[in-house]
């Protein structure tokens, strides 16, 4: 197994600064890149040169964190990169010219305070903390994700469009799917730097597309979805075309999601698992799906960010927009696959590939714990079709709905204790003062639609 799936229950250590400056050398490396992400989930990184390498392993590289959206004030600008030696890979070559540049490798990075104490905005460190919580408590949390993306061409002028690159629909062969090449291709770089790639395939809308990797621990996921979105946007660019993670880039067509199926364990057992149970599920399992739901209105701000998050939650393109859960339809929020055993877990179908990878699995995994930690019991699973059932249907089956835009998604959000105490104060103040910011600049901008409905008309 290599680095890069290696479970974090597994008894092996991580790699040393001299086994990491070993690889370094001998993979004739000559720039290193520490990564990290911003509250929002703008990956950045600083990159070194060969010299500084053993600076870096050391964890003394510094940058401004006042220039990083939501860190920090100009006056307490410093900030550590202590990198994370088990995340480190050498990247394949995307190009020829790339190559002859020489070899790049990526460390992922946790942000730290100049005296070396964790830095609270650090969106890792929110998850690491809540990843501690399940472990005290006798739980590991794995994650598998099924990001869904869009392939665009670009203009003569190399600007973005929204003109897909093909007409493919669901499952699709070539030459109809276009991007069959391209999937491979991404599957290919991610391979060769230590994915196990389960699925890849043609979505629903034209031009979109899926690349499912195998479920590892939560922080090891987090990580992951940061690489693949880097890779799949470079990868694109190699082929002239853009690759766009909006959850919503077209009318009428089904939006982009990002599907997490999620699962405890406990001593290396399935702690979802019961074939006794209701649906061969554990009371634990139980918990955990009525915490996500109770909590459901206040983590859609951080699993669904975006102005445009909310033209993908609206019924009739598959995405929920309901707050159950089911064994067999897809229109519920929580989904039961069929399988059991090691398999058993719960698929959350709202979150969308704009997200902050870590934000996202912190705050999904905070409602689950809690859901354990108060006894939570979930309401009675719903097997029909929800988006067929009447209002005073969804009534009696004590079915919510899920926020309607950004704005009251942000305001559910700030009424949720458990999940803005999973946050941590610095995130949570700068997240929604981000956001309120956002929602505002989007509502005092006239739209198109709007004068092509209302100017010839009022």
């Amino acid at each position: 197994m290599s680095r890069q799936t290696k479970s974090t229950s597994d008894s092996s250590q991580p790699p040393s600064r001299e086994s990491v400056l070993a690889e370094l050398q001998q993979g004739e490396v000559k720039f290193l890149r520490l990564q990290f992400t911003d509250i929002l989930g703008t990956t950045k990184n600083v990159e070194v040169p060969k010299s500084q390498f053993f600076k870096a392993l050391n964890g003394d590289v510094t940058f401004d964190g006042s220039a990083v959206e939501g860190f920090t004030r100009v006056e307490e600008s410093d900030m550590l990169l202590r990198p994370d030696l088990s995340t480190f890979l050498i990247y394949p070559q995307f190009s020829r010219e790339e190559g002859e540049r020489g070899r790049v490798a990526r460390l992922i990075c946790d942000v730290a305070l100049p005296d070396g104490t964790p830095f609270t905005g650090d969106p890792r460190h929110v998850l690491k903390t809540q990843v501690e919580r399940a472990r005290a408590l006798g739980f590991e949390m794995f994650v598998g994700t099924e990001p869904e993306f869009f392939l665009f061409e670009r203009t003569a002028t190399g600007l973005g469009s929204t003109v897909t690159h093909d007409k493919a629909g669901y499952f699709d062969l070539a030459p109809i799917d276009k991007g069959e090449r391209i999937r491979r291709e991404i599957a290919n770089k991610l391979v060769e730097m230590g994915f196990e790639i389960e699925a890849a395939h043609h979505e629903v809308a034209p031009g979109q597309h899926e690349i499912d990797f195998r479920y590892a621990p939560a922080l090891e996921t987090a990580d992951r979805i940061a690489t693949f979105k880097f890779v799949v946007k470079r990868v694109a660019l190699e082929y002239g075309l853009l690759a766009s993670f909006l959850p919503k880039p077209m009318p009428g067509v089904n939006g982009s999601g990002m599907h997490c199926h999620l699962s405890l364990f406990r001593g290396g057992e399935n702690a979802f698992a019961d074939p006794s149970g209701d649906h061969g599920l554990s009371r634990t399992a139980e918990q955990f799906i009525a915490g996500v739901l109770d909590h459901a209105q206040g983590i859609t701000a951080i699993t669904n960010p975006l102005v445009n998050s909310y033209k993908r939650l609206v019924p009739g393109f598959e995405a929920p927009v309901n707050i159950a859960w089911s064994t067999s339809n897809r229109s519920a929020l929580i989904r039961i696959p069929a399988k059991r055993g090691n398999s058993t877990r719960a698929e959350v179908r709202m979150p969308d590939p704009s997200c902050n990878p870590y934000l996202a699995l912190a705050v999904m995994l905070a409602a689950g714990l809690d859901g354990i930690e108060q006894k939570m019991e979930p309401p009675p699973a719903i097997q029909r079709n929800i988006f067929r059932m009447t209002v005073r249907e969804k009534r009696h089956h004590r079915v919510k709905e899920l926020p309607t835009d950004l704005r009251e998604a942000v305001e559910e959000l700030q009424k949720d204790t458990v999940i803005a105490q999973a946050l941590g104060d610095h995130v949570l103040d700068h997240f929604v003062e981000a956001k309120l910011a956002e929602w505002r600049e989007y509502s005092s901008t006239v739209h198109p639609w709007e004068l092509e409905r209302y100017l010839d008309l009022i």
